[in-house]
Parts: C-alpha cells; sequence; structure tokens
C-alpha cells in the first residue's frame, strides 16, 4: 500500500458496506469470513472453494446466496462487483489468487504466509508499493496488545534485545494427517510454514531487528525430507542478537512462549490455546512487572482491515512483513536440508 504521498487520493465510500469475497471456505474463510458478516461495514458478497459440499455448507454460515457461490476463484472475480477479498486458501496458492485480485484493483486480506517463494514475495511487495489499495497479511498476533507492548518498549531509544528465545508446540502432526496442511505442494513445507510462521513474524516484528543470516535443523516426517514436524531455528541479527526458536508439532497440546533480553530485563511472552498472550517485563533486579492487558474489544481481523481502508492508514501487518517471513523461512530450509550452515539472508528482504 502506498503511503507518504503527496497526491489525493480519493477518500473511500463509508456509506456502503464493502463488498468482500471469501476465497476459501475452510477455517480461515469461515472464521474471518463471519467476521465480516458480523462487521457493519462489510458484508461477504460471494464465495469460492474447489470441493462443493465445502461451497454449501460455508457458503450456509456466511450467508452468500447460492446463485453468488463459485467452485473457481476467477469466474467469482469476474462476475461479481466486490471490493475485497478474503484469501483462505492452501499456502501455494496465496501468490497467484493475490495476483489476480491486484490485477483487478481490489484489496485484499490475505491469510499468512503470503507466499512460499522468495521471488514472488518480493513482487508482491513491489506491486503494492505501487498501488493505493490495501493489501493485509493474516499475522493477528500484531493485534494482540502483548506484542503491541513489546514493539513499543524495544522502539524505546536506546533499547534493543540482544537474546531472545521462542518455542511453540501443539499437535499438529498427527491432527492434520492426510490433509493439505501435510502436503508440501500445497503447504510450501511442514510446521514450520505453518504455525511456526506466527512465531516467526511476532519476534521479527515487535523486535524490528534486522536478519543477517539462518541456520537450522528440522525432523521430517516424510521420505522427501519436504515436510518437518519439528524445527529448531536460529537467526543471527545485524546487531548482534541472536534469536533461537523450537517449533514442534509433535507434542499432545498448545504452548507458546517467548523471552527478548537485554541489558536492563526481558520481556516474557506466553501463550495456551490459542489464547491472547500474557505480558511481563523482567527487571535487572528479577522483578516482574505485570501491566493489566485489555480483553475486551480487541480488533479483528476484518475490524483492522476495514479501517485501514476506510482511513487509507497501513494495515497492522503489511506485504513487507509477509516477505520478511517468507525470507528467514526459505533460509531455514535450505540450510536444514543441507548441512546446517548459516544461510545469509538479502537485507532488501528483512529491513524495515
Amino acid at each position: 500500500m502506498t503511503t507518504g504521498s503527496e497526491e489525493q487520493i480519493d477518500t473511500p465510500d463509508t456509506t456502503e458496506p464493502l463488498r468482500v469475497g471469501v476465497v476459501g471456505g475452510g477455517f480461515i474463510g469461515t472464521t474471518v469470513g463471519g467476521q465480516f458478516r458480523e462487521h457493519d461495514g462489510a458484508r461477504v458478497a460471494a464465495l469460492a472453494d474447489v470441493d462443493e459440499t465445502v461451497l454449501e455448507e460455508a457458503g450456509a454460515e456466511l450467508g452468500v446466496d447460492t446463485d453468488a457461490r463459485y467452485t473457481e476463484y476467477e469466474t467469482m472475480l469476474e462476475a461479481e462487483p466486490l471490493d475485497a477479498v478474503l484469501i483462505g486458501t492452501p499456502h501455494t496458492l496465496h501468490y497467484e489468487q493475490v495476483l489476480a485480485a491486484i490485477d483487478r484493483d481490489l484489496h485484499v486480506l490475505c491469510d499468512k504466509p503470503l507466499t512460499t517463494d522468495l521471488e514472488r514475495a518480493r513482487e508482491l511487495v513491489e506491486l503494492d508499493r505501487e498501488r493505493e489499495e490495501v493489501l493485509m497479511v493474516g499475522y493477528q498476533r500484531h493485534l494482540y496488545e502483548a506484542f503491541r507492548r513489546a514493539r513499543e518498549l524495544w522502539a524505546t531509544e536506546g533499547r534493543e534485545p540482544s537474546w531472545i528465545t521462542a518455542e511453540v508446540g501443539q499437535d499438529w502432526v498427527d491432527r492434520f494427517e492426510g490433509t493439505w496442511r501435510r502436503d508440501p505442494d500445497l503447504s510450501g513445507g511442514g510446521y514450520l510454514y505453518d504455525t511456526g510462521s506466527h512465531l516467526l513474524d511476532c519476534v521479527l516484528w515487535s523486535t524490528g531487528l534486522t536478519p543477517e543470516a539462518v541456520s537450522a535443523s528440522m525432523n521430517f516426517v516424510d521420505d522427501e525430507r519436504r515436510v518437518d514436524g519439528r524445527a529448531t531455528v536460529t537467526i543471527r541479527f545485524t546487531n548482534g542478537a541472536t534469536a533461537s526458536f523450537s517449533m514442534s508439532g509433535e507434542v499432545p497440546c498448545m504452548r507458546e512462549h517467548v523471552r527478548m533480553w537485554d541489558r536492563e530485563g526481558a520481556v516474557a511472552l506466553d501463550s495456551r490455546d490459542w489464547e491472547s498472550s500474557e505480558y511481563v517485563e523482567v527487571d535487572a533486579d528479577s522483578g516482574e512487572y505485570r501491566p493489566r492487558l485489555r480483553t475486551e474489544g480487541r480488533q479483528t481481523k476484518a475490524d483492522a482491515f476495514v479501517e485501514a481502508i476506510r482511513t487509507g492508514s497501513e494495515p497492522p501487518a503489511t506485504a513487507l512483513d509477509g516477505l520478511r517471513v517468507t525470507a528467514v523461512t526459505e533460509a531455514a530450509y535450505e540450510s536444514a536440508r543441507g548441512d546446517g550452515s548459516f544461510v545469509a539472508v538479502a537485507p532488501d528482504d528483512t529491513s524495515r
């Protein structure tokens, strides 16, 4: 999304609800699509899914008329007068679907990751810079007050983390056996490209640090070494900081823990079962400060997306955020499928 231009930008029409086309009737399509259905400033005008059973069930859930349900995405775009699309499809499909929406000057809310290909991520960032419409990536931790507080703390003059540890685990390998998430042609990889993508993003976004090189080791659950069930990733940053990530899709329940340290103390963020993260500041004497976080009224993805469109502001998670995660993720897979050595990442891909 182009910002900072001196050219006059037309004010979006706020008198009519945003007409949203939902692409993919699975979990993202129905949950985030449901947010649009309940939003005063938007409505779900159309739905596309290749599975006719899913199309029928999700269409009924989202209140989409039968004549506005499509098995082909391109047909929906051609037939429906849309303002925006929500893309909630398997990872490797995102690029073509985002590109088709950009070609039609539509606003786009794309689930994570933006793409599973570095060159394509770069292309989408460049296209986004040249247009006025919003391209938002579905990294919801940008909406969590805990990570926003961490971002504000590390933006304080004279403070930046030097040592970071982060871990996330869930019952991913067994739960998603036989689904597209375990199919690398659709997922782009394994656990790192799925839940692990959120963990990489929240650290990159909240710290603002620039990755320099990445090393990784992985336990693959397929003979072709394409789908990781567990991953250990180390990022070396340009300021000398390091971050160690441990991600396992082979544990019985969901837990997420992040620690970010500098000489003055640390920030600790913890989550369980997909709840919003708890936030603790630790001082140099091991004292703890636990501010009261707002638990009611947090923006949904649909709220943030509509607000960015109506106000012409930058969305919480941008195409550049998506590029940064893809650059680190692709470097991690390259390292793990090799000998585990550090793989350099280009500064243009990872600096803000």
